[in-house]
């Protein structure tokens, strides 16, 4: 699972595939919460807001 921004999706999806050998689902964090989970304020490769979860 990769909390990224909008410049960084590509890379988390490529990493996922590398590590899964499955394509991921991305969801869009500015249209979906969760009652359990607060995604990361940052990207994992960065320091601007998180807008996508790979998973």
């Amino acid at each position: 699972m990769y909390c990224v921004c909008k410049e960084h999706v590509e890379l988390a999806i490529d990493t996922f595939v590398d590590e899964y050998e499955d394509a991921p689902d991305l969801v869009n964090l500015q249209e979906t919460k969760f009652s359990a989970w607060d995604p990361p304020q940052h990207c994992e490769y960065c320091k601007e807001p998180v807008h996508f979860l790979v998973v």
